[in-house]
């Protein structure tokens, strides 16, 4: 686990009809990395993008590192195709219909991180078999799907469960999170937080970004 919490801007939450200059305004924010939500329209009631969005961060922002996170039912289906486009990170939930174990190996062995996910209603001892098996835990606290939710700050103690039994993973929040927020998921024992709606509406981004870095 890192000291310094990654900030990660998601691009859902992006004005899309300006999308080049939003991924460059999220690099230079000073934010870590790029995430990128992916939903299939049958996992997660909401349709969004493909590898070739993946693709065009790759080329407007070669430097920006991109965490794309499956929201699909057979994420196993499509782990070329996003490794081709440039992802670096692929999440994948728990929750999928695929065999996690074979899919996290699949992954580390195109050379990218795996990750898994868990959503707010999945118990957190559904991650326990494969805690050994990936570097990072993503904690949804909303319900995938849209953004600009509000947070659901019951998830939290899955972040310290996860956290006391293996100290050095990196664990992930995606949803709902703000400036208030972000503090209490980095003090449950995240270190990775996704925030889409707060930054992205903001018109100075990297003062959201540096502000959000202070209060932790």
């Amino acid at each position: 686990m890192n000291n310094r919490v990654s900030i990660l801007p998601s691009l859902l939450a992006a004005d899309f009809g300006n999308l080049e200059a939003e991924i460059k305004r999220a690099e230079a924010s000073g934010a870590d990395a790029l995430h990128l939500d992916v939903m299939d329209a049958h996992f997660v009631p909401n349709l969004s993008f493909g590898p070739d969005v993946v693709a065009l961060s790759r080329r407007v922002a070669p430097g920006f590192y991109r965490h794309v996170h499956l929201m699909m039912t057979r994420p196993d289906l499509y782990l070329e195709p996003f490794a081709k486009a440039g992802a670096q990170t692929i999440q994948i939930h728990v929750e999928a219909d695929c065999d996690i174990h074979t899919e996290l190996k699949r992954i580390a062995g195109m050379g990218l991180r795996p990750a898994l996910v868990l959503n707010p209603e999945t118990p957190v001892e559904a991650v326990y078999p494969y805690l050994g098996e990936t570097p990072e835990i993503l904690v949804m606290t909303v319900h995938p799907g849209y953004g600009g939710q509000k947070f659901i700050a019951e998830c939290l103690s899955k972040v310290t469960d996860i956290r006391r039994r293996v100290p050095g993973i990196d664990i992930m929040i995606d949803g709902g999170a703000n400036g208030e927020t972000s503090v209490q998921a980095v003090k449950a024992g995240a270190n990775m937080i996704v925030a889409g709606s707060y930054l992205f509406k903001q018109e100075d981004m990297r003062a959201a970004v540096a502000a959000m870095r202070a209060s932790f």
